[in-house]
């Protein structure tokens, strides 16, 4: 795609609506950043690329807003090859450029204060500001080539971006080198599902695509092939390898664009095709979805709920979600396929809810994150503590955002775990025999889901922010620069004002899938009318006013009483306990979630005990070690690199020198291309 071409479309009549209009737009201020960041020196490259990124993401949501409220444009740039590049954004797409516009505003202004020194690299600013582009255009998309297109151009990006940092640390080359192997092989099945589609309906628009018989054979291959492919993209267990290896080992606001919009791209691609090319498919897809997805949601927040590194829980909170966006999915298509509309309608919604609000809450969480890692240099959340007092303004970004991950009221993670709960038990039907097996078992999944994402973010707040420093790092750390701050509490004013007014957002969405049942009630509440469910987030928020301020005034007035009478502790026996090691660690606070799930953890524990001299029941020591591994790296991955290991250390014995052995060998390839195309 050549500037002068994208000149041409420009001014064609077909681009003189705003939608096209703003379409252009991002690829020209895509190439206007990386010309700055490429040509200006250091000292001004940070704040230009950055403006120039946060210019590119904002046109995003500005046109994402206009094909929402009714506008329709496209842009057609041809191409040496046969066909074009085709961007023809449908509601659907647009609510996902909303939504990593959104996420991009947010990160490329974070990054202004984050990136410097050495990090303010040109490579990491162009795969920025190419990264965002692909963002746009993977929901913009008109067909599969344009889609595919754009989709490598995401995904190249974005690897770029994981290996940002790998002069400083070998960790993030090993990250790399994961995610890149797991990002080609979801665009060869992602390929090889289209290819499919593509044969059976004759050409390679989604027009043609949605022709094909969703209950052919053909279309179940392709939608297999598609949920790998897209699943290895969004985290989806077992594909989700990548995702606890890349987040931590990204730059914090490329973290938070991976976690908060990339892989959404991924749960766009699973509902375009589960939704708009192959409705009405068997129900053997939808029970997979809802299978994939409780897996995913279950295993993702048992293991953030035990790890200590922070960015690495936030990236196993990452799969939980996704899971969650899944199950909604499949229990869309479930229901739809047994006749059940509004619970369909319901749990389709739930899941474009789940995506916004994850993507508000998870790239807040990562900003805080990465200032955290800005100020302390650490990401170990047992040496970590204290921060409450030293980084006010961070604690209470991370904070509110934390409540929108446990989705407690009033945040926009609340609304959208209550219209999937609200889905489940209006789906609950004992006539239909999967129906009955599937929604208990789907509710039984969410409710577990719910309560261990409570633990874990409470732990990842209460350990990481409250109490006393655990480290030099932590007593030493610093409010970040408000470059930084700003963005973090834009994203906590989203997740709570999400959760005060969703009704214009669930509207929005509801219309974007063409499905009904959906009312705004009050100021910004939910009515889903076909269920009888209300949520009014303003009277919800005045109940909870009028029993936490009472609470709170009583903990107060109780606490300066305290302090003007004894500074001793009521349980502390006329102690003071003044050292850090007297407090829950990370690993402690979830020892009991370890003993509860061992099974499925699998942790590994070695007890050191030094004896004292010519003694074997005196110890002067007693180290006590415990390590977690992913169960599905060591019990899948690993086998699987072992064995090509194997079969590449084999194949290495073909290559001998010999160019007789080489000419037989293209000899043969020759004649057997020479076969199938004659067949």
């Amino acid at each position: 795609m050549t500037l002068a071409a994208i000149a041409l479309a420009a001014i064609s009549p077909a681009s003189a609506d705003p939608v096209a209009t703003g379409l252009v737009t991002q690829v020209v201020v895509a190439a206007v950043t990386v010309v700055v960041a490429l040509l200006r020196p250091v000292r001004v490259r940070t704040v230009l690329a950055g403006i120039g990124c946060t210019l590119l993401a904002a046109t995003g949501v500005v046109t994402g807003i206009l094909v929402l409220v009714g506008e329709r444009g496209a842009v057609t740039v041809p191409t040496a090859l046969p066909g074009a590049v085709v961007l023809d954004p449908t509601p659907l797409g647009a609510v996902f450029m909303v939504l990593a516009g959104v996420v991009g505003v947010l990160a490329s202004l974070y990054a202004i204060g984050y990136v410097h020194g050495a990090t303010a690299s040109r490579t990491q600013w162009v795969a920025l500001a190419v990264f965002l582009l692909g963002l746009q255009l993977v929901p913009a998309a008109g067909d599969v080539v344009s889609f595919l297109l754009a989709w490598e151009l995401m995904a190249g990006a974005s690897a770029v971006l994981v290996l940002a940092e790998q002069a400083t640390s070998a960790a993030v080359r090993d990250a790399g080198l994961w995610y890149a192997v797991m990002t080609h092989l979801s665009m060869v099945a992602i390929t090889a599902g289209f290819a499919v589609l593509a044969a059976a309906g004759g050409g390679t628009s989604f027009a043609d695509l949605a022709d094909v018989d969703p209950r052919s054979g053909a279309a179940s291959l392709a939608f297999v092939l598609l949920v790998l492919g897209f699943g290895a993209k969004a985290g989806l267990v077992p594909l989700h390898v990548w995702l606890p290896r890349a987040h931590p080992e990204a730059p914090s606001h490329a973290s938070a664009l991976m976690s908060g919009a990339m892989v959404k791209m991924g749960v766009y691609g699973a509902v375009l095709v589960g939704v708009q090319l192959l409705p009405g498919g068997p129900t053997w897809w939808a029970v997979l979805l809802v299978a994939l997805g409780a897996t995913s949601a279950l295993y993702g927040i048992l293991q953030a709920g035990v790890t200590s590194d922070l960015k690495r829980l936030l990236a196993y909170s990452t799969s939980e979600n996704v899971g969650l966006m899944v199950l909604a999915l499949g229990a869309g298509l479930l229901f739809e396929g047994a006749g059940m509309h509004n619970p369909a309608a319901a749990a389709l919604v739930a899941c474009l809810l789940l995506a916004v609000a994850h993507a508000a809450f998870k790239a807040t969480l990562f900003l805080g994150a990465g200032a955290v890692v800005h100020a302390t240099g650490e990401r170990d959340l047992d040496r970590l503590g204290g921060l409450v007092h030293a980084m006010p303004w961070t604690a209470a970004a991370f904070g509110v955002a934390a409540l929108g991950a446990a989705a407690l009221p009033v945040t926009g993670g609340f609304v959208a775990e209550w219209t999937l709960l609200q889905a489940l038990i209006g789906g609950v039907r004992p006539d239909d025999q999967v129906v009955a097996i599937t929604v208990p078992l789907a509710l039984g999944a969410l409710a577990l889901t719910a309560g261990l994402a409570l633990l874990t973010f409470v732990k990842a707040y209460g350990i990481g922010f409250l109490a006393r420093a655990r480290s030099v790092a932590a007593l030493g750390a610093v409010e970040v620069p408000v470059t930084m701050r700003v963005p973090m509490l834009a994203g906590a004013a989203l997740v709570v004002g999400l959760g005060m007014a969703p009704g214009p957002l669930t509207r929005a969405l509801a219309r974007a899938l063409q499905v009904g049942g959906v009312q705004q009630v009050g100021l910004g509440g939910v009515r889903l009318t076909g269920l009888g469910a209300v949520l009014d987030p303003a009277a919800l928020g005045l109940l909870g006013a009028l029993v936490a301020v009472p609470a709170l005034a009583v903990a107060w007035t109780a606490a300066r009483r305290h302090g003007r009478e004894s500074e001793a502790l009521a349980w502390g026996c006329g102690g003071v306990r003044d050292s850090p090691r007297m407090q829950y660690t990370s690993t402690s606070y979830a020892e009991p979630l370890m003993r509860v799930f061992d099974d499925a953890l699998q942790p590994a524990r070695d007890i050191e005990v030094t004896h004292v001299e010519e003694s074997e029941y005196l110890a002067t020591r007693v180290r006590y070690t415990q390590q977690i591994e992913d169960v599905v790296e060591v019990r899948l991955y690993r086998p699987l690199i072992a064995a090509a290991d194997a079969v590449a250390d084999r194949a290495r014995r073909v290559q001998n020198g010999s160019i007789h052995r080489y000419l037989t060998f293209s000899f043969t390839a020759l004649v057997l291309v020479l076969l199938v195309v004659s067949l």
